[in-house]
């Protein structure tokens, strides 16, 4: 049985039943402690003998030091903003993702394209041609949604790396500073997540918490789809292909990219 699809035509090529491994995708807003959590879930999964490889946004050969390069200058408009991380999301889709997969790996990514299309969206690009943009990803095996509410965001970025110009929506003049903007823009950020966690069927996980508790409810999620027992998980993955094909009902809807 083949187990991965792609959204839309994907990768010219491709074999999916080529493809042995899982694609775990851990998504969320800024500050939410997504990076620490896929580093402890590499720790805890090649303890286990598990053969891992993790990958995030700017890890491309092909884009990413020059996305880097290009965000210090803070002058990218937003749909050069949008095809510069579809550049580097297919890239390593192509060059990492895809040939971890085919050898079995398991591959855990710091976002995915729901993180691109959430950013495009709250910036006022067209839902429909975000989704086109980015629909040439892999279906994961299963996406785990760190949601954590705007009260334990800011303290968390504020006491730790502090407000970012990118990360608090500053190119979009939401506020006077960089926490007013940043409360503001991740608001906007947490409301296109909740919407798209229905569509996509994620699984959302309580990050409000210390680290060691949110990774306990990843890890057990984790586990249990390594081992092929997850239920909720293969019914999520079954659920965007039937939605696939309708447009949104309303205004701001987000519809899974069609197959």
């Amino acid at each position: 049985m083949v187990e991965f699809r792609f959204y839309g035509s994907g990768i010219p090529g491709v074999k999916l039943e080529d493809l042995r491994g899982k694609l775990i995708v851990v998504e969320g807003t800024d500050g939410v402690g997504r990076s620490t959590q896929v580093a402890l879930l590499r720790q805890w999964l090649e303890q286990r003998g598990h053969a891992v490889f993790d990958t995030g946004l700017t890890r491309s050969a092909l884009a990413g030091k020059g996305l880097k390069r290009a965000k210090e200058g803070n002058t990218l408009n937003v749909l050069t903003f949008t095809l510069f991380y579809a550049t580097d999301f297919a890239d390593r889709l192509e060059n990492q993702i895809i040939p971890a997969l085919r050898a079995g790996f398991i591959v855990l990514t710091d976002r995915y394209l729901y993180s691109q299309i959430a950013r495009a969206v709250v910036r006022g690009v067209d839902e429909q041609w975000a989704r086109d943009v980015f629909s040439l990803a892999l279906v994961p095996s299963a996406t785990y949604y760190l949601k954590a509410d705007i009260e334990h965001l800011v303290p968390r970025v504020a006491f730790t790396r502090g407000f970012d110009y990118w990360e608090s929506g500053m190119d979009m003049n939401l506020g006077r500073d960089m926490h007013d903007s940043f409360v503001r823009y991740q608001v906007r950020m947490l409301d296109v997540f909740d919407r798209m966690a229905v569509d996509y069927g994620f699984s959302v996980i309580d990050a409000n918490g210390p680290i060691e508790e949110v990774f306990d409810r990843l890890k057990r999620r984790v586990g249990r789809l390594v081992n092929g027992g997850d239920k909720r998980v293969r019914a999520a993955r079954r659920g965007p292909g039937r939605q696939a094909a309708r447009a949104p009902e309303k205004p701001g809807h987000l519809a899974t990219p069609a197959d």
